[in-house]
């Protein structure tokens, strides 16, 4: 664990404000990471990505096993050369895609056995081939290899799957030799009780990082804001906090104020491919017929390279007419607003204004809701 480190600079309530140190850079807390799956952000390229100020971006371990294979990413170089991007990495174990993509897949003590959702090749991902990987990957952040178990599971799943998962916690952190800093997963599903359990015995390996995994997979969104402040809360006020797979902006910011200082998710990229655009006045669905000839930005606060350059009609022009300039125009917008409303969230936290900033956000998502 060469050069990692999180400093916690302040708090507001229980949203922190934090510093993570790399040996690729510094970032800063709390931070969005746009998902790389396959050793790209889709439709963007790096520059575009440091231009609208990404620290960190998220690789898919699962994905990069398969295609091109991390030997083949080891030998060009490791993941950062492979795709050019000089900044961090944060890396997945692969479980959760082996859960949510292979139908075919067997849960034993040494790992998890699956089919490729590519060919039908049949693979074998264990704690210490996940290491193996991430290592070859050249990650500066790794996740230890866990069992999401889906929702609803009964209860002794659940468990089951938290006391495997602690196993293999075990078994990632004697199998890794990298430089990366590698994080437990507190798994428990919606039982508090197997959650602190998991916590707790994360808390004795004394990982540099800790996440909350199994949340966002069906669960009502009521339970989703108790799992996350009550588990955030058993986790150690000196270690980053790491929330995976979540990320509509309404949670970002609740989570925020439940103490989570890392985030990830699809959404704003995938929701861009598919011509829905957020803003600060809602979301724009820019196929509809609305915006034909409509000369505005898609957002006139926006900085933007798409809002500086492009109207809302002519990027409805580009989506009907199934251009590639329409997803990049998108892409970049989107991940423009979400590390925006990080910047803005991390402004309020210094500035002790984070619940008033919390109050006018939801204000104006209640505008969109009735408007």
């Amino acid at each position: 664990m060469s050069g990692f480190g999180y400093t916690l600079l302040g708090t507001d309530g229980l949203a922190r404000r934090g510093k993570l140190t790399t040996d690729r850079g510094v970032i800063e807390t709390p931070v969005f990471m746009p998902v790389g799956t396959a050793g790209t952000v889709k439709a963007v390229t790096v520059d575009e990505l440091e231009q609208i100020g990404c620290s960190i971006l998220l690789g898919n371990t699962y994905h990069l096993y398969l295609r091109p294979g991390h030997r083949v990413v080891e030998e060009l170089g490791g993941l950062h050369r492979f795709m050019n991007w000089r900044r961090p990495i944060l890396t997945d174990s692969g479980g959760f895609q082996v859960f949510s993509l292979s139908d075919r897949r067997r849960v034993e003590e040494e790992g998890v056995l699956f089919r490729s959702h590519l060919d039908g090749s049949s693979h074998l991902l264990s704690p210490e081939r996940s290491m193996e990987i991430q290592q070859s990957l050249g990650s500066d952040i790794v996740m230890v290899l866990d069992e999401c178990p889906p929702f609803p599971a009964e209860r002794e799943q659940i468990e089951s799957a938290v006391d495997r998962s602690t196993r293999w916690a075990t078994r990632s952190r004697d199998a890794y030799s990298g430089s990366g800093a590698l994080f437990g997963i507190v798994q428990g599903g919606i039982h508090l009780d197997l959650r602190a359990r998991s916590a707790e015995a994360l808390r004795q390996m004394d990982f540099p990082g800790y996440a909350i995994g199994g949340v966002s997979v069906g669960e009502p969104v009521e339970a989703i804001a108790r799992i996350v402040g009550e588990t955030a809360a058993m986790l150690p006020v000196d270690r980053p906090r790491y929330l995976m797979g979540v990320g509509r902006p309404e949670d970002l910011v609740e989570s925020v104020a439940l103490g989570v200082d890392m985030f990830d998710c699809v959404m704003p990229t995938r929701n861009a491919r598919n011509g829905t655009l957020f803003t600060r006045t809602g979301k724009v669905h820019i196929k509809r017929s609305e915006y034909a000839r409509d000369p505005r930005p898609l957002d006139e606060q926006c900085g933007c390279e798409t809002c500086r350059g492009y109207s809302r009609g002519y990027l409805r022009h580009l989506f009907l007419s199934n251009e590639i300039l329409a997803a990049r125009l998108h892409t970049i917008h989107n991940l423009h607003h979400y590390l925006e409303l990080m910047r803005e969230i991390r402004d309020a936290i210094d500035e002790q204004r984070f619940d008033r900033f919390r109050q006018e956000f939801h204000d104006r998502k209640a505008r969109e809701t009735t408007g």
